[in-house]
């Protein structure tokens, strides 16, 4: 066998992505993105889009917009202008015609009933349903000036093998490949040649998909070699399922990857990162940043059983992400979210308070909903409402008492977290009591919440006025 591109240093690696514009851009059309953007950056070659929208009753320009958007937030930027399919129509008929010439296709004259027919008698007979070369051998002078399609001449004897590079060698008897449609009876291409045509016209080494194009990779290979162009390297991606092991459908996280961004919150590296683990590994490494995921990435680490989508498993990658973002970022991406909490705009102290409270709030969360959610304490209007853990806690015996206590002990402290610290630990010990006696409805007072960040800097960057009318909002009202 040959050198394959990959190996062949004179022979630069091409890969393409090739999503129909039906709908938006779902998480195992990400997937296969990723991984031919990987594999053409690791070895310095070209990555490609295309977008086939051939089939022009379900193509949108809406779902266009909505796949480009979602390369875009993912960071797969591709090489050169997008290919549209449909405007290559031409290009596509020219070569049937060709094949049509070099005696590699026909013409069939069969009509739909006669199609049917045969295939209800197939199924009586529990044959496989395929055409059954009625025409391949009959004189196209018979079908006179009525309707045809073009079909392929397949290879009837012999076996195609195909060394997939992530499915090993995999073997078709030629018996099995019917004739498939090229050109309908109106004279328009169809995707089995539409795809081979722009493959090999974009100069694609790689053909990395998923597995349900195997069988397909059979009939088009067939084709190119009839054409003698050069085969391309295939490698056909197992698909995802969910955790169960079910085949992946909404309920399991089978979203749009806008979804992913607006409604779940994750950020574009942590979507990424996951996708990548998704049916690849190299050795342990659970966090791979984009750098690295480009210098280690090749096609043996795919594996060949299905990849299991989990949706828990990604807010756990999402959060360490989160933990890693630079906080200006993470101000600017849920201020909307903020925003529409408040049911206001946020002022520009609104967005200085949130990133100073910023390294501590992107600990607990694990997507921008959460983190969103966890900061609004700090700019809520007095009175601030308590929820049911933070009531709780104000309701105990004594703990009025204490909020009031460490309100007055506040009123003359220097407004530094370890002031505060040291006024409130002084109130504990003068009330006999332990510091988290203290620490908890004094949280609950300021916060709403039984559960905040770091309660001394939160005090601290309340500021004096906000902080102190807060206890006295609560101090009052218990009076």
């Amino acid at each position: 066998m040959g050198a394959t591109p990959e190996e062949n240093v004179n022979v630069a690696v091409v890969t393409r992505f090739a999503p129909s514009p039906t709908g938006f851009l779902h998480i195992g059309g990400a997937r296969t993105a990723l991984f031919n953007w990987l594999f053409a950056r690791h070895h310095g070659g070209r990555f490609l889009l295309r977008i086939e929208d051939t089939d022009r009753a379900r193509s949108t320009d809406a779902a266009v917009a909505a796949i480009l958007d979602g390369m875009h937030w993912l960071d797969l930027e591709w090489d050169d202008e997008p290919v549209m399919q449909f405007a290559r129509s031409a290009r596509h008929a020219e070569v049937a015609h060709a094949l049509l010439a070099s005696g590699h296709a026909y013409k069939c004259f069969a009509t739909a009933d006669e199609l049917e027919a045969m295939r209800a008698a197939q199924r009586a007979a529990k044959a496989p349903l395929r055409y059954d070369g009625r025409w391949r051998g009959r004189d196209p002078a018979d079908g006179g000036n009525a309707p045809f399609v073009v079909r392929f001449r397949a290879p009837q004897s012999g076996e195609t093998t195909i060394a997939d590079r992530v499915q090993g060698d995999v073997t078709v008897a030629n018996a099995e490949l019917d004739d498939m449609v090229l050109l309908r009876s109106d004279g328009t291409p169809t995707y089995m040649l539409a795809v081979v045509v722009d493959d090999h016209d974009m100069g694609v080494t790689h053909v990395i998909r998923g597995d349900d194009h195997l069988n397909n990779a059979f009939r088009q290979l067939a084709m190119i070699r009839a054409l003698k162009w050069p085969d391309p390297v295939y490698a056909h991606i197992p698909l995802i399922h969910g955790a169960d092991g079910a085949k992946l459908s909404k309920r399991h996280g089978a979203l749009g990857i806008d979804a992913y961004r607006d409604a779940l919150g994750m950020l574009p590296e942590a979507v990424g990162n996951y996708l990548l683990k998704l049916g690849w590994g190299h050795g342990d490494a659970e966090f791979i940043d984009r750098a690295q995921a480009i210098e280690w990435f090749d096609l043996g680490g795919i594996g060949r059983g299905p990849a299991r989508f989990d949706l828990k498993k990604l807010e756990h990658v999402n959060g360490h992400y989160l933990r890693l973002a630079d906080d200006a970022r993470l101000v600017g991406l849920i201020a909307p979210r903020v925003a529409t909490a408040l049911g206001r705009s946020l002022t520009d102290a609104d967005r200085d308070v949130l990133q100073r409270g910023m390294a501590e709030l992107k600990l607990r969360a694990t997507d921008l909903d959460m983190l969103a959610a966890s900061s609004l304490f700090y700019l809520r209007d007095r009175p601030i409402a308590m929820d049911a853990g933070a009531q709780k806690l104000l309701d105990v015996d004594g703990a009025a008492a204490l909020v009031a206590a460490v309100r007055a002990a506040l009123d003359a402290v220097a407004w530094q977290a370890t002031e505060i610290e040291t006024a409130v630990r002084n109130v504990a010990e003068a009330s006999g009591v332990k510091l988290g006696k203290v620490a908890q409805p004094l949280r609950a007072a300021v916060t709403g919440s039984a559960m905040s960040p770091g309660l001394f800097e939160v005090l601290e960057l309340l500021g004096r006025a906000e902080a102190l009318g807060r206890l006295d909002d609560v101090t009052k009202g218990q009076a």
